[in-house]
């Protein structure tokens, strides 16, 4: 592995480009809106899971929400909410409909994402400021060379466009802005990236991806892309977070970023048709 300065790259042999489209994940990618999600949604299925009765300590059981809540982070996020209902079921208890869960999970986290729109919208705080470092300039890049961008999020759509919006960046992606369905499984990231495949005739070669999550750094590296794992900071938009960082790698991205400010030497790294 090298390094260029914040720059991580982890298989020198990644793609070279040109590249003439560009993927973004949402949320820790682009969006700081729902910062540490996962606090609220990890510590709901550890209380979920210890009704059962189980025996499991609260610690084991919060290793095991851990693991597969982080697995299928990218994914719509009933898939999270299946495996807890299948969880709930193993452990001999009686598991809710997975879109319960979801509006639970949902009601739990707009206590704080709520409050953090808000104080967008209205003005009080300035919408850079619950953005990743560097992400408006990155994207006006792309505009500026006339690079087609798509959005794919696992979040539901109405929020994704309402936040996408609120922050300003709804105007880059026009109407490449994808996000969680009820009809979810005729949603997913690696259809998305079929069609774009298919509709604008790229190459999976001539696609860029950028994403904190699992899922969309796999989905990049089928089609041959280059995939650029974001393994943000979302508390201190600061530095690399050492746990994505590893989860990114085993997924397969080919270079680590923790945020955008390394405008110059990322945009020397993706070469624009």
């Amino acid at each position: 592995m090298t390094s260029t300065s914040a720059i991580e790259i982890v298989n020198a042999n990644h793609p070279q480009g040109p590249f003439r489209a560009a993927i973004f994940d949402f949320d820790g990618t682009l969006s700081l809106l729902r910062r540490n999600w996962q606090a609220v949604m990890i510590p709901m299925m550890v209380d979920i899971l210890a009704e059962t009765g189980t025996t499991e300590s609260r610690e084991h059981l919060h290793r095991c929400v851990d693991e597969f809540v982080m697995r299928l982070n990218g994914k719509q996020t009933i898939y999270q909410m299946i495996q807890l209902a299948e969880e709930v079921s193993k452990r001999g208890g009686v598991a809710l409909e997975p879109l319960a869960y979801k509006h639970q999970y949902h009601d739990l986290l707009w206590e704080q994402v709520g409050g953090r729109v808000e104080a967008v919208r209205s003005g009080r705080v300035h919408p850079d400021l619950l953005t990743v470092p560097g992400s408006r300039s990155l994207l006006e890049w792309f505009q500026r060379r006339s690079t087609s961008m798509y959005l794919a999020s696992g979040t539901d759509i109405s929020f994704v466009r309402d936040e996408l919006s609120v922050l300003g960046l709804d105007q880059f992606f026009g109407d490449h802005i994808y996000g969680a369905i009820d009809d979810y499984e005729n949603f997913s990231k690696a259809m998305i990236i079929e069609q774009m495949i298919r509709d604008a005739g790229f190459d999976g070669t001539e696609i860029v991806g950028f994403g904190d999550g699992f899922v969309e750094i796999e989905e990049i590296k089928r089609v041959g892309g280059l995939a650029i794992g974001v393994a943000s900071e979302e508390e201190t938009c600061e530095g690399v977070n050492a746990w994505k960082r590893e989860r990114l790698i085993q997924a397969g991205a080919d270079v680590i970023i923790g945020d955008y400010r390394e405008f110059d030497s990322l945009t020397k790294l993706v070469r624009l048709a």
